[in-house]
């Protein structure tokens, strides 16, 4: 069998390709399906905290967010008391494209899972979770 760090490396190229084609072909260029999915999950909020969620910077991120502007998927704002960072919102369009990415990312992950029990599934997403804290306490970062 090969290496742990391999088949991780492995598992998500596979995966992400497979992701980004589905995603460009309703529109969304790489980038955008990670920022849709936050968006969905946590409601309106700042370029930072979309750039930590997504693993990014936050230079990256603006570019991402600029793209989805014109695109009509997100208004930029900001929010009174605070001028210095600009809040992003899903617009109509842009919560129609955080659903259809969501169902993507289901029969995605269902596909490549469709080998596993609902348990083994489970079972990886707890231990996916344990490898990724011990990866970041061992940057540093918080957990």
């Amino acid at each position: 069998m090969e290496s742990l760090h391999y088949l991780l490396m492995k598992a998500h190229t596979m995966l992400n390709r497979q992701i980004i084609t589905r995603a460009q072909e309703v529109g969304l260029s790489p980038g955008q399906p990670k920022v849709l999915e936050y968006l969905l999950l946590h409601g309106e909020n700042n370029q930072k905290a979309i750039a930590d969620f997504c693993e990014i910077e936050p230079a990256t991120v603006g570019n991402i967010l600029l793209r989805m502007e014109q695109a009509g998927l997100i208004t930029r704002s900001n929010r009174e008391g605070n001028r210095r960072s600009l809040y992003v919102t899903l617009t109509p369009l842009g919560w129609e494209a955080a659903l259809g990415i969501e169902r993507i990312f289901q029969a995605q992950e269902q596909l490549a899972s469709a080998d596993m029990t609902g348990e083994e599934v489970e079972q990886l997403r707890v231990l996916l979770d344990k490898f990724c804290r011990s990866a970041l306490r061992e940057a540093g970062d918080q957990v």
